[in-house]
């Protein structure tokens, strides 16, 4: 027989982690019933028939096809608190916990993005003062769990309707800088006529410091001077939020 008639048996191709793709479709029979047993407890029940990590585990399921996800959302759990801090932890933090890749973070934080636009199409283009609570809920979906300080200005227009959502700084675990004559600006450029400010604590206690109170006295003038109104500035903590305008700093 000629060389060029032998039939050299063809590779396997194999995936980046040595195995080959049909291996890695056989999914044990016990994972596959526990994933639908969940699915269908989350369907018949809602989110309130599960707890924190069997709600963390239908959200790994994507990520993680072919394995038993309960250790990895227990873990994570674990290390961060509760579903909430799960989902908005940031990647850098996420990363260094063992089974958790690239795959895992980005249906995490599809998740909270998704929280944060629901939050956010409930507020944008509404009566503020007459939707103060779905107000006080978005900003604590989008701030409450967040492990350093961010800085936003809510803009309204004549009407008291929510014209714009608008992040003006991000800071540390403990202080953001705030420029109150960029506040105002932005303001007359936004034609806006009223405004609330908003910023997180991450440690969790929503109580105003000295910082806090002075530089919304400095906005608050400002804003006098241009025909501006400043309704209120809102404190973000983990359970809990303050208001400046109901304990009496405004």
């Amino acid at each position: 027989m000629d060389v060029d008639e032998v039939q050299l048996p063809k590779k396997r191709r194999t995936n980046s982690y040595g195995r080959h793709p049909q291996d890695s479709q056989k999914q044990p029979s016990y994972i596959r019933d526990h994933r639908k047993r969940l699915r269908e407890r989350f369907l018949n029940g809602g989110a309130t028939a599960l707890p924190d990590y069997e709600m963390l585990e239908l959200v790994l399921f994507r990520a993680i096809p072919r394995k038993d996800v309960k250790p990895l959302a227990r873990l994570l759990l674990e290390t961060f608190g509760d579903f909430n801090r799960v989902i908005s932890a940031p990647r850098e933090r996420l990363l260094p916990i063992r089974g958790v890749g690239e795959a895992v973070v980005c249906e995490l934080k599809i998740v909270e993005a998704a929280a944060q636009r629901l939050a956010r199409s409930k507020v944008m283009q509404k009566h503020v003062i007459s939707g103060w609570d779905a107000i006080v809920d978005y900003c604590h979906t989008t701030m409450a769990h967040r492990e350093t300080e961010q800085f936003r200005v809510l803009y309204l227009d004549r009407k008291n309707v929510l014209i714009a959502d608008e992040e003006q700084a991000r800071g540390t675990v403990d202080h953001v800088p705030v420029y109150p004559r960029e506040v105002v600006k932005r303001a007359l450029e936004l034609n806006a006529s009223a405004l609330i400010l908003v910023h997180n604590h991450p440690s969790g206690d929503p109580s105003p410091s000295q910082s806090d109170i002075t530089v919304t006295a400095q906005i608050n003038e400002a804003a006098n001077t241009l025909g501006l109104t400043l309704h209120d500035h809102l404190i973000v903590g983990k359970s809990r939020e303050l208001s400046f305008r109901a304990e009496g700093y405004l």
